[in-house]
């Protein structure tokens, strides 16, 4: 039975990821909210990641896999984000990941997994994504040279989704008209689903993904490799 820490999970793509993970793992939950699927082998951390340091006591010795959940969807144009929202979402989703990962890294062990979240819009250029796409491009450029830096010991991959029908993207999808122009522009004719991102992420925790590190997964519908105009 592994030992999994995931930093958010209380909701959307955590959660679906906390409800694959917990029957078979001992799954640790460091969130503000706990998870809403109880279980014998889960143990929910009070954490906050904007604003906490990480009590790595609450954990097990050894750690053998990591998921960074906490995330930011700050759509607006260029000319009306101030500095302090570029550096809100660098520190929601990348500085956070960082300060937890520098207090866990000791614990982690041989062939562990990590694994983080950036989005499509890195990939492909995309209006009002300028914050955002910013601050997972650094999430990218970080995990490729964290997966040079301790191969073989701890893999470590991204998974870049597109738009999912999550709590966060509430407000892009808060009608059936919006829904239905998000689903036309993937090929896959729908929005992402949070079972379809946890199945990525559970699979590359496991040990059937053993030869795979330093990759960015696009779990997207096909947006960032398909045109079909």
């Amino acid at each position: 039975m592994k030992n999994i820490l995931l930093i958010g999970g209380s909701y959307g793509i955590g959660s679906a990821i906390v409800a694959q993970l917990q029957e078979t793992n001992k799954v640790y939950v460091a969130s503000r909210t706990p998870p809403a699927h109880p279980h014998r082998n889960l143990t929910h951390i009070s954490f906050d990641a904007k604003m906490d340091t990480l009590d790595i006591t609450l954990l097990p010795q050894t750690l053998d896999g990591f998921i960074y959940c906490p995330g930011s969807i700050n759509l607006k144009p260029f000319k009306r984000l101030d500095m302090e929202a570029f550096e809100d979402d660098m520190q929601v989703n990348f500085f956070g990941m960082v300060k937890i990962i520098k207090t866990i890294i000791p614990n982690m062990s041989l062939k562990s997994s990590m694994v983080f979240f950036s989005t499509v819009a890195v990939g492909n250029g995309m209006p009002f994504h300028t914050s955002i796409a910013a601050a997972k491009g650094a999430v990218e450029g970080f995990a490729k040279s964290l997966a040079a830096e301790y191969a073989p010991k701890i893999k470590v991959n991204v998974i870049a989704p597109s738009l999912t029908n999550t709590p966060l993207a509430a407000k892009l999808l808060n009608n059936e008209k919006k829904k239905e122009s998000m689903e036309n522009k993937h090929p896959l004719k729908r929005i992402g689903e949070a079972e379809d991102i946890a199945n990525a992420a559970v699979f590359l925790l496991s040990d059937k993904s053993s030869w795979i590190t330093g990759q960015v997964i696009h779990i997207d519908g096909g947006l960032s490799t398909l045109n079909l105009n």
